[in-house]
C-alpha cells in the first residue's frame, strides 16, 4: 500500500496560489483605505460636515449637476 499522501496546503500556500492564479487571468492586487465607521463619534463627524454644507451653494450646485447628469432610469 503506498502512502504518498500530500500534506494539505497552509493557509500561507492556498493565498499565494490564488493570488497568482488572478495575476495570471491579468488582475493586481489594489489595497484601499477606508473611514472607519465603528470608530467612536463618527456619526457626529458626518452631521458636523453635513452641517456644514447644508446651506453651501457650491454644494447645491454640485448636487443639482450630479441629479441632472445621473442616469437613474430603471433603479426605483
Amino acid at each position: 500500500m503506498s502512502t504518498n499522501a500530500s500534506q494539505p496546503k497552509t493557509t500561507r500556500e492556498r493565498v499565494e496560489s490564488h493570488r497568482e492564479a488572478l495575476r495570471q487571468a491579468g488582475l493586481r492586487p489594489l489595497q484601499i483605505w477606508v473611514p472607519d465607521t465603528r470608530v467612536k463619534g463618527f456619526d457626529l463627524e458626518c452631521q458636523r460636515q453635513s452641517a456644514m454644507l447644508k446651506s453651501d451653494k457650491l454644494e447645491r450646485d454640485t448636487m443639482d449637476w450630479i441629479e441632472q447628469t445621473s442616469d437613474d432610469e430603471g433603479w426605483a
